[in-house]
């Protein structure tokens, strides 16, 4: 079956309810993540992508990647973010030309202190609206598309 006979309406209206909602919650979640700690999401999701890194860092194209940012783009947001003092940019040793973003102590403060807000926001505004077979559906269709995706 080709991918434009798959596209019916009720596809679509998944498609277009998936983007309503994600377009509707993260902009909640950025101004409460200002608010309560003047750190934008993308900040914070820069800091959890390195605190949870079992090297102790990222490389800066790995960084990229797994935020969405074109590699000048991250060049950018970490000159932001180290002049706040929350990452540091460390050399590669096998690779000269390469680098590592690493999450500061004062990063991982921040991170630490951001995280409820973040939580409760994502309960407050997404999660507390499904069952938790809902959880488990969408999680498996999420994945589904992820490994789908990766395997190209």
């Amino acid at each position: 079956m080709s991918a434009e006979s798959k596209l019916d309406d009720k596809r679509m209206a998944v498609w277009e309810a998936f983007l309503r909602t994600y377009t509707t919650i993260i902009p909640l979640l950025e101004c409460e993540m200002r608010e309560a700690q003047d750190l934008s999401l993308i900040w914070y999701n820069v800091l959890s992508h390195l605190s949870h890194d079992s090297r102790g860092g990222l490389r800066l194209q790995e960084l990229a990647e797994a935020i969405g940012l074109s590699q000048s783009g991250l060049t950018r947001l970490l000159d932001r973010m180290a002049e706040a003092g929350l990452v540091a940019r460390k050399p590669c040793l096998d690779d000269r030309r390469g680098a590592y973003a690493v999450i500061t102590p004062e990063g991982q403060a921040a991170l630490e202190q951001a995280t409820p807000i973040y939580r409760r926001g994502i309960e407050a505004h997404f999660l507390c609206h499904l069952r938790d077979k809902d959880v488990a559906a969408l999680y498996e269709a999420f994945c589904r598309v992820l490994e789908e995706r990766e395997a190209l």
